[in-house]
């Protein structure tokens, strides 16, 4: 026979325990009492004991003991019961309310029966609160040997609050079965797991804009949360129309977000007509490493300056462009301009462009953007000293002045990009 404890414990509204499972935070009264007779041991929840006092607050006597064998009854004890118990972990202990103290058991893993003494209950009932100093009003004894399951009994019955605590135990209902309690956390899983999944469909919708995304609008990357600030319901749209709309409404986005740096003026940007190939092999030096190559030729070859030095080093961060924007690049709608510039890009025109589609009425900034139709298509050659262009259609020669801004030089001042005139 061992001792793992013997001397005094505290105990909070009448109560101390042992636990086995270390993933449980232990039971509820009813649930530990349920389907029982003897109420001052509970043992209706597996590899937990609940264990009552007469004792409210204070210092009790308690002793725990491990025997190999039923050991005899002492007859000095006023109320004694037996339950059965099974740890469900060889972690056994005696455990104080809300985890205050605790003491080790090192219980087996294996059917034993439990037997719990009590005397002295009513008188530390009355008292209900043991201050330090105060004499020691009642004692326990909770004793283990093996045995195989039998049902609780109560061997003897002295104390008023004892009985109280067989009345309760007694007008539960029984627990449930093994497989009544694995249906019932099964159904708790799925309601949980329901719940969560609910929750993130809510907050999707409220991220998107009030209504699910697509699953291509969940694909796509860049910047869609900036948009979605100013216009959820454009985003949508654009995602539900077909790739012609989307590329002429990517055209114009790219050419506005080029005016908005700066860099319209760039020879190699004012000649770009935006297709999907050439935007996106334009694009693509931006947002490279920087050991590819540059962004673009020098525009201003200055003497002892080799030919195609590089005006802007590529970098990975593309908000570097962001400098070069209204506002020094200190708003949130990522490079090429501020959030005001976002709102700038003229998100009506864009409705217009995706509510007619490809074949429909193409507003004057989505057509700028998009370049002349196909059919009307010229080929154009060098710039001609004296800032003129010229054109050949059929044998007719056309001689006609560059659109937008003069050309010039892109210079780096102060970490921002700026066209300076020759």
């Amino acid at each position: 026979m061992r001792r793992p404890v013997e001397g005094e414990v505290h105990v909070h509204y009448g109560q101390i325990y042992v636990e086995t499972d270390p993933d449980s935070f232990g039971p509820g009264l009813a649930e530990a009492f349920a389907g029982q007779r003897a109420g001052l041991c509970g043992a209706a929840t597996p590899g937990a004991l609940w264990l009552s006092t007469g004792l409210h607050t204070g210092e009790v006597g308690f002793t725990v003991e491990v025997h190999e064998q039923a050991p005899p009854l002492d007859p000095a004890w006023e109320d004694v019961v037996e339950v059965s118990f099974r740890p469900v972990s060889e972690d056994s202990a005696l455990v104080e309310w809300a985890g205050e103290d605790s003491w080790q058991l090192d219980l087996e893993e294996t059917d034993y029966r439990v037997r719990y003494c009590a005397k002295g209950m009513d008188q530390a009932s009355e008292r209900d609160t043991r201050m330090d100093g105060e004499p020691q009003l009642d004692r326990y004894l909770l004793q283990f040997w093996p045995a195989p399951p039998e049902p609780d009994r109560v061997l003897k019955q002295t104390s008023r609050i004892a009985d109280r605590w067989h009345r309760y135990a007694r007008e539960l209902p029984p627990p449930p079965t093994p497989a009544e309690r694995a249906e019932a956390e099964r159904q708790a899983r799925l309601a949980q797991e329901t719940a969560e999944r609910e929750h993130r469909l809510a907050f999707e919708r409220w991220d998107w804009g009030g209504r699910p995304p697509s699953q291509a609008l969940r694909e796509v990357g860049g910047n869609v949360r900036g948009v979605l600030e100013f216009d959820p319901a454009l985003v949508h749209a654009i995602g539900a129309s077909g790739p012609a709309t989307q590329r002429a409404v990517a055209a114009f986005a790219a050419r506005r977000a080029c005016e908005a740096a700066g860099l319209a003026a760039l020879d190699w940007v004012a000649d770009a007509r935006p297709s999907t190939a050439a935007a996106l092999r334009r694009r693509r030096p931006h947002v490279a490493d920087p050991g590819h190559r540059p962004a673009g030729p020098g525009q201003d070859r200055r003497p002892g300056r080799p030919a195609g030095a590089p005006t802007l080093p590529a970098a990975r961060d593309p908000g570097r462009l962001h400098a070069a924007a209204p506002g020094g690049g200190r708003g949130r709608g990522g490079p090429g301009g501020s959030r005001g510039d976002i709102v700038g890009l003229r998100l009506r025109s864009v409705r217009r462009c995706v509510h007619h589609g490809p074949t429909g009425p193409v507003p004057a900034d989505v057509a700028a953007a998009h370049g002349p139709p196909r059919g009307d298509r010229r080929r154009r050659t060098r710039p001609a000293p004296g800032g003129s262009r010229r054109g050949v259609r059929g044998r007719r020669h056309v001689r006609r002045e560059p659109p937008g801004p003069p050309r010039g030089r892109l210079v780096r001042v102060r970490g921002a990009a700026r066209v300076t005139r020759p």
